[in-house]
């Protein structure tokens, strides 16, 4: 299913959403010491580095380039024993899929405990306003199911579960080390700061806004302003900037409110993700 999802989503996707600044990834670099990003089509997935040990969080399309670009970032693919998955949309699985490269499986694979239904075939995900029902996925690989508030202990890499059901069921951000909190489609950073993910892709809007809600509320009552890295437009070290507007959802229906000159015209076009730019090129938060 993933490889031609994907092929689907770059040809259709890019002709619906291109000039509307809605898709901002970033290109492949580094953000700092710990995290390192790989571009895919409007897709970004990311990969956590402490001592030895390098945890990958999404698996994004069923992407051609993936091991090329891994190779600009000098992580080798067999080296990543631990992949951990916010939700089961096709742009964050795609390499751990059935039909895919199998570049991973060998690697341990955590999916939140509500999200792996769409795993069971016990829900179907829809978008479109729920017109529109997904294939089911199937991942081989040996999976972990986390529960909500779940911590974890990789190698001493803190990881803590927050369940934020709205644009799947069963989405989970991962809070890592209380530092860095990979939000993966719960955030739509927009030119004035963040709004609820796009409205057309979410099973529940209202429920997407009250989970954004109770996500800030934690960040707050612990006193933490970690890098809240999105799947699809970029990070922000700022937490005001990051929930500006998260009481709002991205609506495709409308233009965007707020131009961003930095946003790419069809970011389905990678020819400006070089080798090049992704070794000497830091990945800047898209508050500054």
């Amino acid at each position: 299913m993933s490889k031609s999802a994907s092929k689907f989503q770059k040809v259709l996707m890019s002709w619906v959403y291109r000039g509307k600044e809605i898709f901002k990834p970033l290109n492949t670099g580094a953000i700092n010491e710990r995290v390192r990003c790989i571009r895919e089509y409007v897709a970004n997935i990311f990969f956590y580095t402490k001592g030895s040990t390098t945890i990958m969080i999404d698996a994004g399309y069923s992407y051609d380039r993936l091991q090329e670009k891994m190779d600009w970032l000098g992580i080798d693919p067999k080296d990543i024993q631990h992949i951990l998955i916010t939700h089961l949309d096709t742009d964050h699985i795609g390499a751990i899929e059935s039909d895919s490269d199998q570049l991973f499986s060998h690697a341990q694979v955590y999916i939140g405990d509500v999200e792996n239904r769409y795993l069971t075939g016990e829900v179907r995900r829809r978008v479109m306003n729920g017109w529109f029902k997904l294939p089911k996925v199937n991942i081989p690989n040996k999976k972990t199911l986390l529960h909500d508030g779940e911590v974890l202990d990789i190698d001493g890499i803190k990881i803590e579960t927050i369940l934020v059901p709205g644009h799947t069921w069963g989405h989970v951000v991962y809070l890592i080390d209380d530092e860095y909190l990979f939000t993966a489609d719960t955030i739509w950073l927009g030119a004035d700061g963040g709004y609820s993910f796009i409205n057309k892709l979410a099973e529940d809007n209202k429920l997407a806004v009250e989970s954004l809600a109770k996500l800030e509320g934690i960040l707050r009552q612990r006193g933490l302003n970690p890098k809240i890295i999105t799947g699809h437009t970029g990070w922000a070290d700022d937490i005001n900037f990051a929930f500006a507007h998260t009481d709002e959802v991205c609506n495709v229906n409308k233009p965007v409110k707020v131009h961003d000159p930095k946003a790419p015209y069809d970011a389905y076009d990678e020819r400006d993700d070089t080798r090049e730019s992704a070794v000497s090129t830091p990945l800047l938060p898209c508050n500054r």
